[in-house]
């Protein structure tokens, strides 16, 4: 459930269980999100990482326990879940049309010039995959919630555009409560204020990080030698899980 809190932004799971079928993904997780962090869930396949994202959601209905949210949250998934009929400006809009609201064009265009997408009118089929994640970016901007969940938004990226568009999302999500999940450590340690790796089944919190602060809304070197100790400890958490 989602009720108001004591700061715009701030997420508390409290003795979560969320199950698959009859297979338990988690039992009385706990976990507090501060307002304004950037958090990056890993954990090996299957352990419920994006069920997680999506119960807070509200799209996964809970076994047990809460998860109080302040605010609103929008999801920005793996595929970007574009409508492949709508132009840029159209899908940055839908969810002001699909809840039957006039949308305002002139703010969506303004999100569409800050993703670098000004003037751009091609529908999805027509565009690269990097300007694909700029209009789903566009869309959750728009939506202006004051938590971001990502799930695995540049797995499908080529390593370049990746990096461009990791930047990017950190610069424009900055005074925003931010979740994403990742596979991938390195990405995790370019973004995040906080790593946070599950593991086990149930799944529990094995590893819980957080890297030597960036300044707001830019990204690091996730082979920075001063991150070394951090990147192998969390290589030592997945092994682990993967292994278990």
């Amino acid at each position: 459930m989602s009720v108001s809190g004591p700061a715009r932004g701030r997420i508390d799971l409290l003795g979560v269980t969320l199950t698959f079928g009859s297979a338990p993904l988690f039992a009385g997780l706990n976990l507090a999100i501060e307002p304004g962090a950037f958090v990056c869930l890993l954990g090996p396949s299957g352990v419920g990482k994006s069920t997680l994202l999506r119960a807070i959601a509200g799209l996964v209905p809970l076994a047990a326990g809460a998860i109080y949210l302040d605010g609103r949250a929008a999801l920005m998934a793996q595929d970007d879940a574009l409508m492949p009929w709508a132009r840029p400006l159209a899908n940055v809009t839908l969810g002001d049309r699909l809840r039957g609201l006039g949308a305002d064009e002139a703010r969506a265009r303004e999100l569409l010039r800050s993703v670098g997408l000004d003037g751009r009118d091609e529908r999805p089929a027509a565009m690269s995959g990097g300007m694909r994640k700029r209009v789903a970016l566009a869309r959750l901007l728009y939506e202006d919630c004051s938590v971001a969940l990502l799930d695995e938004p540049f797995a499908a990226l080529d390593a370049i555009t990746r990096r461009s568009v990791q930047a990017l999302t950190r610069r424009l999500l900055v005074d925003r409560t931010v979740v994403m999940v990742t596979h991938d450590p390195a990405e995790a340690l370019t973004v995040a204020d906080r790593l946070v790796v599950l593991a086990g089944a149930p799944a529990r919190v094995v590893l819980d990080e957080a890297p030597p602060k960036a300044p707001p809304g830019t990204v690091r070197d996730p082979y920075d030698p001063s991150l070394r100790d951090l990147h192998q400890q969390m290589l030592s958490a997945l092994d682990t899980a993967v292994a278990a």
